[in-house]
């Protein structure tokens, strides 16, 4: 088995790829690339920068011992085919609508046929990492949650996201769930925040940092992160009962305000006697790297393969 992955995280404005070792589970010093990338840009443009920070991670290693590239790819993307799906919908990435991304990358990477370009939903990859090296290690069942332009999630089962089962929502995730008046992921991301402040103060934030800098001297600001932590302990607490979940992983970027909402999360977890343990993820954005690097395990892309397309 060659013993490198590649592992690459794209996001609305940038794309962070490291080399993992399979061997040693660990990022290859020197390797980490991250390159910003206009989501609006032509599919030139687009793949012409992934592919710039692919062969910068690539330089660092002897690439005949590459197994391949584990993309951690938001949606919607057909995972199974590597073909994108974005649409105006969604505001990004939109150029690259119907092309086949594994075959553009691989013929651009002039990889050889030995390596391989896999896809994964960046959530489950954010998950899986955690669950393999990170804040869940060493525990069955973990959920892992990101906060922050969205809301993503993904439940976990022996490393392996679970997709499709009595346990879990459709789909595995619960970004798309109903939700006071609307969905979850109107009311767990940045832009939810940033409208209830408005809402309470008159004042447009630019984002949860600047709210979260309000608090030692704005009644509201504390207010708005209370309800905040009540509400995400309302919708998740079920699920988490459900799933028996061990551990539940925080990510994304406001995570950082934990320390805000965090009480009032935990304070309406206990009242519904829900004793999973919360851990703030360590790995940050590292651990989509490392759960989508981690496709080039035999055993564990066995497991995973069949439920891509159901991402």
């Amino acid at each position: 088995m060659r013993k490198y992955t590649i592992g690459a995280d794209v996001g609305g404005s940038h794309i962070s790829c490291a080399v993992m070792d399979l061997e040693t589970r660990s990022v290859v010093e020197g390797s980490f690339v991250t390159q910003k990338v206009n989501n609006q840009a032509s599919a030139e443009e687009v793949l012409g920068n992934w592919v710039s920070a692919l062969n910068q991670s690539i330089q660092s290693i002897d690439k005949t011992q590459l197994a391949g590239v584990g993309f951690a790819m938001p949606g919607p993307f057909d995972y199974a085919n590597g073909v994108a799906l974005f649409t105006h919908e969604v505001a990004k990435f939109e150029k690259l609508y119907g092309i086949n991304v594994a075959e553009q990358l691989k013929n651009r990477l002039s990889l050889d046929g030995e390596a391989d370009i896999r896809f994964m939903n960046d959530a489950s990859a954010f998950a899986v990492g955690e669950a393999w090296l990170g804040k869940a290690a060493g525990v069955d069942r973990s959920v892992s949650i990101t906060l922050g332009t969205g809301f993503g999630s993904a439940f976990v089962d022996n490393g392996v996201p679970v997709v499709e089962r009595e346990d879990v929502p459709a789909m595995g995730c619960v970004w798309h769930l109903p939700f006071k008046d609307g969905i979850a992921d109107d009311s767990f991301s940045t832009r939810w925040y940033i409208r209830r402040y408005a809402e309470m103060s008159n004042h447009r934030a630019s984002g949860v940092k600047e709210i979260a800098d309000r608090v030692a001297t704005d009644q509201m600001a504390n207010e708005v992160f209370a309800e905040f932590g009540q509400n995400l302990g309302e919708f998740l607490g079920p699920w988490l009962k459900k799933f028996e979940a061990k551990v539940l992983v925080i990510g994304g970027n406001v995570s950082g305000a934990y320390n805000l909402f965090g009480g009032y999360f935990e304070e309406k977890l206990a009242q519904q006697n829900v004793t999973t343990t919360i851990g703030i993820s360590e790995l940050k954005e590292d651990a989509a790297l490392v759960g989508s690097a981690r496709m080039f395990e035999q055993d564990f892309w066995n497991e995973v393969k069949p439920l891509l397309s159901k991402m």
